[in-house]
C-alpha cells in the first residue's frame, strides 16, 4: 500500500469512528467500513459535526451551548501534543475555503440573475490585485466611460459589488441583500442608480465612481478577508459626496454581514435606514449621528 493511500485509509477510518461516536483506536492499515462500502464520508464542515465537542466535560450541555454561540474552537481536545484528526481536517478545510474565496472569480450567473453589468479596474489579473492595491482602486478611461454609458448620473444613491477579497461573501449574502435594500430606498422616496459589479475593486474605487456619476451617496458592497472563521462575511461602506483622496474617517462601515453575524436580508433594510440618515444629515463617517 503506497503512503498516500495509507493516510486516505487512517483518515477514512477515524472520519468513520467519529460518526459512529465510537471513541476506540482503529489501527491504521485497516481500511473503514465507509470507505469498503462506498458510502460518503461525513462533511467535517457541517455545524452539526462542529457542534460536537471532541473532548468529555462536566458539563457538557453547557459546553456544547457555548459552542454555538461562537466560532472559536473550543471543546476540540487533543491527542498526546497535537491536534486531533477532526480538528486539523477541519481546520485545513476553511484554510482552503479561505482561498478559494480570495482566488476564484464571483459566479457570473448570480451576477446575470441580479442584472449587474460589469466593469474591471486598471488590474489585469488575480494576481496583480492582490499584489497591487493601487490599482484596484482606479480605473481605466474605458470603464468610466462604459459606467457613464449605462448608469444615470446625478441620483441619490448608487450602489455597485466589488469582488474584494471574497467571492464567496458576494455570492452568499448579495442575492439576498441587494432587493430589501433596493426596495427599502426607493420606497422613501430616494433616487437609485443603477447597481453593477466592479471586478477586482478595492474600496476606495468608490471615489472615482461617485465622481464620475456625481452621485450624493456611494454604497460599495464588498468581500472581507476571510478567515478560518469564516470565508463569507461581506462589508458595506458608505460615503457622502464621495471625493477622490478623502480620509477614512468620512466613511461608514457596516461589516460582518453573513449567517454568523448580520443577516443579508436585515443588513439590506439597515442599509437603507441608514443610507436615509445619511442623506438627511449630508455627512458620512465619524460626523454622522447615531
Amino acid at each position: 500500500m503506497t503512503d498516500a493511500k495509507m493516510i486516505e485509509a487512517v483518515v477514512s477510518a477515524v472520519l468513520a469512528e467519529l460518526q459512529k461516536g465510537g471513541a476506540g483506536t482503529v489501527p491504521p492499515s485497516a481500511p473503514s467500513q465507509a470507505a469498503q462500502s462506498g458510502k460518503s464520508l461525513p462533511d467535517i464542515t457541517s455545524p452539526e459535526m462542529r457542534g460536537e465537542p471532541l473532548l468529555k466535560a462536566e458539563d457538557e450541555e453547557g459546553l456544547r451551548r457555548m459552542m454555538s454561540r461562537t466560532s472559536a474552537r473550543i471543546g476540540v481536545g487533543r491527542a498526546g501534543t497535537r491536534l486531533k484528526t477532526q480538528t486539523l481536517l477541519t481546520l485545513r478545510a476553511d484554510h482552503a475555503a479561505a482561498r478559494d474565496a480570495v482566488f476564484l472569480d464571483v459566479d457570473q450567473g448570480m451576477l446575470d440573475r441580479l442584472g449587474l453589468f460589469t466593469i474591471t479596474t486598471k488590474c489585469a489579473d488575480r494576481n496583480q490585485y492582490l499584489t497591487r492595491p493601487d490599482l484596484g482602486r482606479d480605473f481605466p478611461p474605458e470603464s468610466l466611460e462604459e459606467l457613464k454609458k449605462r448608469c444615470t448620473p446625478g441620483a441619490d444613491v448608487v450602489i455597485y459589488a466589488a469582488d474584494g477579497l471574497s467571492s464567496r461573501a458576494l455570492e452568499a449574502n448579495l442575492p439576498d441583500l441587494l432587493p430589501p435594500l433596493m426596495e427599502g430606498l426607493k420606497s422613501r422616496g430616494i433616487s437609485v442608480g443603477t447597481p453593477f459589479f466592479v471586478k477586482y475593486g478595492r474600496v476606495a474605487s468608490m471615489e472615482h465612481i461617485a465622481q464620475a456619476l456625481g452621485c450624493k451617496v456611494v454604497c460599495v458592497l464588498i468581500g472581507e478577508r476571510p478567515g478560518l472563521g469564516s470565508a463569507e462575511s461581506m462589508s458595506a461602506y458608505l460615503a457622502y459626496n464621495a471625493r477622490v483622496g478623502m480620509p477614512e474617517a468620512d466613511r461608514t462601515v457596516v461589516s460582518n454581514i453573513y449567517s454568523g453575524g448580520i443577516a443579508a436580508v436585515e443588513a439590506g433594510a439597515y442599509l437603507a435606514e441608514l443610507i436615509a440618515k445619511i442623506l438627511e444629515q449630508k455627512v458620512s463617517g465619524v460626523n454622522l449621528k447615531k
